[in-house]
């Protein structure tokens, strides 16, 4: 699937990539609007209805990764409520096994994702993840979102890489779309980033839904 003979960096997303998005879709869709139920007198129901049309409006922008944005607006400790679950998060099937094999080339390995350092900071500390990274980069420091194409700019000026010659694996759609137009050769989806849900159809870019797929030639 990969012609590893010309990749010379690997750009990993961490949520529904090599972290199960489980967890994030069960915090945003389930226990954020519980707990602002409670906190609001409303019925799950009616939290729901206030919070998805809000949620949806800031699809794409920095501050739907924001944890400060998200705790001010919905008046929630959003830090803390991730604290509360986080038994939940967990690493992909095959994923330490792929990063490892990896870290023995020469590669240059950055984790590229849109969280906020709040939340970052403890999927790290759960998984122990950031051992496999030459370096891990958050959005929040450039100011846009990957979705943004100010943001690959930006990678590439203070984490220099050639785009020719790099690998990004990414679930998001629209990240890997302002990824291609900023000219990285090789993209790559994910097909099943949340564990329990159905295996996604993905039509325009190649996609894995087992990292063992990308292990022959590495």
């Amino acid at each position: 699937m990969i012609d590893w003979n010309k990749i010379d960096t690997v750009l990993l997303d961490m949520d529904g990539t090599l972290l199960d998005l489980n967890f994030d879709n069960h915090f945003w869709k389930e226990f954020v609007p519980l707990n602002y139920a409670e906190k609001n007198g409303l019925t799950l129901e009616e939290a729901k209805e206030r919070l998805i049309p809000l949620f949806k409006s800031m699809e794409g922008k920095l501050e739907w990764y924001c944890l400060d944005y998200w705790s001010r607006a919905l008046e929630l400790n959003i830090v803390g409520l991730k604290a509360e679950i986080a038994g939940l998060i967990s690493v992909l099937p095959h994923v330490a096994e792929f990063l490892e094999a990896v870290r023995r080339t020469p590669r240059k390995v950055l984790m590229v994702t849109n969280a906020h350092p709040g939340s970052l900071g403890l999927k790290m500390e759960k998984t122990c993840l950031h051992a496999f990274f030459d370096e891990i980069v958050s959005s929040h420091a450039s100011g846009r979102p990957k979705e943004h194409p100010a943001f690959w700019d930006w990678l590439c000026l203070h984490h220099p890489f050639d785009k020719r010659r790099t690998l990004l694996i990414d679930d998001s759609q629209s990240v890997l779309n302002s990824a291609r137009a900023f000219g990285i050769e090789h993209l790559l989806s994910v097909s099943r980033p949340d564990s329990r849900q159905p295996k996604k159809v993905i039509i325009d870019y190649r996609a894995i839904e087992d990292f063992r797929e990308l292990m022959p030639g590495l």
